[in-house]
């Protein structure tokens, strides 16, 4: 264990459930704690407005950044052709989630007949860590233009580059994990814009 523990930091907050939290709690009896989030958490915002903990909000975002134009709509196979030529238009790059291992190849070939110009490769967390480590550096140096991948993305990845997001069936995800995908875009100067999609609704008939 710790000799002489003074101060405890715990980054990335919401990735922690409130059993891992309880055994946190034990080493901190006597500890200051510092613990960061991007992400909006009800039950340490509860806890900050009855008193337990005290919170400190930085609301200035980095300087020449825009807030990123986030959009919620139903999946359109022209709409995401458009939003991908845009951003290559402008020499950007675009993650598009979708979060089923088993057919990823599928759609990333579908992604790569949608738009012809496009550059396409995909990547998710069962393939080995060479293989994954290869395929981003390759995305990050620019030898593909769109990167089809599971929510391995969530966190650790910073490529001012891409700022275009797609989501596949965003409606199947918590809202704090979509606003931590969200923020793998905007990363940047340049305006970014994240789209989160849902499946056409089908009206009940008798």
């Amino acid at each position: 264990m710790f000799k002489d523990l003074g101060l405890l930091v715990v980054d990335e907050e919401q990735r922690f459930g409130v059993k891992h939290k309880e055994k946190i709690k034990q080493l901190k009896a006597n500890v200051d704690v510092l613990t960061l989030t991007a992400t909006p958490i009800p039950r340490t915002l509860h806890m900050s407005m009855v008193g337990v903990r005290d919170l400190s909000v930085i609301e200035t975002p980095p300087e020449n950044r825009f807030p990123i134009q986030t959009y919620v709509l139903e999946y359109n196979p022209a709409f995401i052709r458009e939003a991908i030529e845009r951003e290559l238009a402008r020499g950007g790059q675009v993650f598009f989630l979708y979060n089923r291992v088993d057919l990823i190849e599928k759609v990333s070939a579908e992604i790569d007949a949608l738009v012809e110009d496009a550059r396409v490769n995909y990547a998710h967390g069962q393939m080995s860590e060479g293989q994954l480590e290869g395929i981003i550096f390759d995305f990050l140096e620019g030898n593909f233009d769109v990167l089809v991948s599971t929510t391995i993305i969530e966190t650790g990845i910073d490529i001012p580059n891409v700022n275009t997001l797609i989501v596949y069936d965003g409606d199947k995800m918590g809202l704090s994990q979509l606003y931590q995908l969200r923020g793998r875009v905007g990363r940047s100067n340049r305006l970014a814009y994240a789209y989160f999609t849902y499946q056409q609704i089908k009206s009940f008939q008798k």
